[in-house]
């Protein structure tokens, strides 16, 4: 290889989507309507399939087990294997406080999953993301004993407090339910987490690689897109101010971002009619399209961006 050549050469960034259907967003705001799994995958999952393939983008899943076991959902989860995605785990009930599970609790959560996701997509998933950023060391040791290759369960950073507290002010929750999600987003001591991936030692002499999900560097404040969207809400060239900061101290100081999508950062009230009432659900479609892609062309000035599996290599 010559030396322009590897000059030339692109850092790994990581990209990725938690699937958190129509009925667990539901969940997330105290209504009783999730309880009938209402599905937006008819409508959500054709349209970013066509939107990853006109943006040449191969990304991870995480894929939520009770979704999978559902008949109407499996052509749409198959449909996102068939077209080159990767497929990883984001536990069977999309419940949020996974560290107050016992290690039984846990090993079905995880297990049961699996066997869902395999079954409906034909691929066994080796990652994990716990919803709402929750995990514990028990849970490590599950995956690791299953054989997992990585979490990315870390979100380093101290807003999440503060966006539990914005959270539970805007939600329809009983003072019972906001005690089990009395850790959601996670605790102000995350913000020293390490930023870059590493493997964590486990007390049952096992590691596994920890993939967080990267905020910027020194500052520690969230980039994912849901960030993103509400600074350019504000002003966009505060949003490219902040955007361009996140990518300088990355490459500075040589952290490999793994960039977080949702489906609501990249779908709007337009075509997800019963969800117009979540916040930025007011941004049409085509807005929020159109912008993704412009945060896509600048990750990609930079970065090589891969699936999750990519920071393996």
């Amino acid at each position: 290889m010559s030396i322009n050549k590897f000059k030339m050469e692109k850092r790994k960034a990581t990209i990725s989507l938690d699937l958190d259907n129509q009925w667990s967003y539901l969940k997330i705001h105290g209504d009783q309507a999730w309880k009938d799994f209402p599905s937006y995958f008819d409508i959500f999952v054709p349209y970013v399939l066509d939107l990853l393939d006109e943006l040449e983008l191969k990304i991870t899943f995480f894929i939520v087990g009770q979704d999978a076991v559902l008949d109407k959902n499996k052509a749409y989860l198959r449909m996102i294997a068939d077209r080159g995605h990767e497929i990883a785990n984001h536990s069977f009930n999309h419940e949020s406080w996974l560290q107050k599970y016992s290690r039984q609790e846990l090993e079905e959560e995880i297990t049961s999953a699996e066997d869902a996701i395999f079954n409906a997509t034909g691929q066994r998933t080796k990652g994990f993301r716990g919803p709402g950023f929750s995990c514990s060391e028990t849970l490590f040791e599950v995956l690791a004993d299953r054989d997992y290759d990585y979490d990315c369960s870390s979100l380093p950073t101290f807003i999440g407090p503060l966006a539990r507290s914005y959270y539970f002010w805007t939600s329809e929750l009983t003072k019972e339910e906001k005690k089990l999600r009395n850790e959601l987003f996670g605790k102000f001591m995350d913000v020293f987490k390490p930023l870059k991936p590493y493997k964590m030692k486990l007390k049952n002499g096992k590691e596994l690689l920890e993939i967080p999900v990267t905020t910027i560097p020194l500052f520690r404040t969230p980039y994912h897109l849901s960030y993103l969207l509400y600074l350019n809400n504000i002003s966009n060239s505060l949003m490219r101010f902040y955007l361009n900061m996140a990518i300088g101290l990355s490459k500075l100081t040589n952290t490999a971002p793994s960039f977080l999508l949702h489906p609501l950062d990249i779908i709007g009230g337009d075509k997800i009619k019963d969800l117009a009432f979540f916040p930025g659900m007011n941004v049409d479609s085509y807005k929020k399209v159109t912008f993704f892609k412009s945060v896509v062309k600048k990750l990609k000035e930079s970065y090589d961006l891969k699936a999750m599996s990519g920071a393996l290599k």
